[in-house]
């Protein structure tokens, strides 16, 4: 779409979207918001679709609702992450200028190359013998969570969001960075808080609750690096404090980028795990044949997990800047603007997938939830590796489950989370 003024119009970006384009645009957002659009937002997401796979945000920027230039944006170097550099040059007096946003824009997943580059060859690799030995430990855990379950289904209903996918996530990463496993509850609440601040659209509330988790975020895993260079051990924090020093002179710089390794650490497994967890259960547990499906073709489990981090990701929108002027399907977009990727709109994108809102583990393996490119997800396999094993022995443990009530969902549009799982033997 060509820039210029219209009688009419809004200009947004180079982009020109009507008045009634515009109200339409922001009244889905509305929708997208409620209890019911939470609940189901995919008929929402096939009404932006409708409009074009790319069309301008009310609020600046793009919203990309196809799998296709979703996919292409995430694997290009010509799209960016809203950096440290991009978020200052918004102002002052903007959402970007929060604390909070500040802090998360130095973690990995927000930089670009080469320090992008530096930092994550820094993190190391989830190699074969890490995830053997992680999985061992996920393995004790999930049969120890299981066995609540099962206990409190003797007394009727069990919320298996709650005993399960809150505490399988943290136990695993709080197991493997050595952190007390009194601090987890405290780490798993600050987690759920400081996610607003990379929500769509937060709220001035939102951000306040984002920056008061930020800080105590900061301080407990500062305290952690400091404690650890006094007493290093064998767990990561001190791998990365010895990696760190041989490649920054100045210690302080060295312990602050450790710091932000560990909070990355935490904070990307901890969320999107959980909700990943909680979703496949659900998916299993809404459909009886589901259930008798992996019961009676156990080797259908990984492609289980894919299709539900297809059908439903953790993350439903992913942002990236352009590195120069471009066009995006046709759209003309100027250097520094926002795209939007709508991952949850993509992954049921008619172009890219047959009968895309059907659930089917039978499909080929093909979704956007680990990102894509550079910023391919570092903490993947430790993600499928709970999900897989938690469906397994769900499975094997446990007779079938029913669900009691459909789940509460958090007030969220970018970060789906179920806020309970109530299940019962069927």
């Amino acid at each position: 779409m060509a820039a210029g003024h219209q009688k009419g119009a809004v200009i947004v970006g180079t982009a020109t979207a009507s008045s009634a384009d515009r109200r339409a645009t922001v009244s889905l957002f509305s929708r997208l918001r409620t209890a019911e659009g939470q609940a189901d937002p995919f008929p929402l997401y096939a009404e932006l679709q409708a409009r074009g796979g790319v069309s301008p945000a009310p609020w600046g920027g793009f919203l990309v609702t196809t799998f296709r230039t979703c996919d292409q944006v995430l694997r290009s170097g010509a799209w960016l992450e809203p950096d440290t550099k991009w978020r200052e040059q918004q102002g002052e007096r903007t959402r970007w200028s929060a604390p909070s946003s500040r802090e998360i824009s130095r973690t990995l997943p927000a930089l670009n190359p080469p320090e992008h580059s530096r930092v994550r060859r820094s993190a190391g690799n989830f190699d074969r013998q890490t995830i053997d030995r992680i999985g061992r430990r996920v393995s004790g855990f999930v049969d120890r969570f299981l066995d609540t379950v099962h206990e409190r289904l003797r007394a009727g209903e069990a919320d298996f969001a709650a005993l399960v996918c809150e505490e399988l996530p943290v136990a695993t990463v709080g197991d493997w960075l050595a952190l007390p496993s009194a601090d987890w509850p405290l780490l798993r609440e600050l987690t759920h808080d400081q996610v607003f601040t990379q929500e769509l659209l937060p709220s001035a509330s939102q951000l306040t609750r984002s920056d008061i988790a930020m800080a105590e975020l900061r301080t407990y895993f500062l305290d952690l690096v400091r404690e650890r260079r006094a007493r290093p051990g064998e767990d990561p924090v001190s791998r990365w404090i010895r990696t760190w020093d041989s490649m920054e002179p100045d210690q302080d710089k060295a312990d602050e980028a450790v710091y932000f390794l560990a909070l990355f650490v935490l904070l990307a497994a901890l969320e999107t795990t959980s909700t990943l967890l909680s979703t496949m259960t659900l998916h299993l547990v809404e459909q009886p044949d589901r259930w008798r499906l992996l019961a009676e073709q156990p080797d259908l489990v990984p492609a289980f997990v894919e299709e539900a981090l297809r059908y439903d990701p953790p993350t439903h929108v992913i942002s990236r800047i352009a590195a120069s002027d471009c066009l995006l399907e046709g759209v003309e977009v100027r250097a520094g603007e926002m795209a939007h990727l709508m991952v949850g709109a993509a992954h049921r994108d008619p172009a890219r997938f047959v009968l895309p809102d059907l659930f089917d583990p039978h499909r080929k393996p093909a979704h956007l939830a680990f990102s894509a490119g550079i910023h391919y997800c570092l903490g993947a396999p430790l993600a499928r590796l709970e999900a897989q094993t938690l469906l397994r022995r769900t499975l094997t443990r446990l007779p079938r489950l029913t669900l009691v009530r459909r789940p509460a969902r958090a007030p969220r549009v970018a970060f789906r989370r179920l806020l309970n799982l109530d299940v019962a033997l069927a």
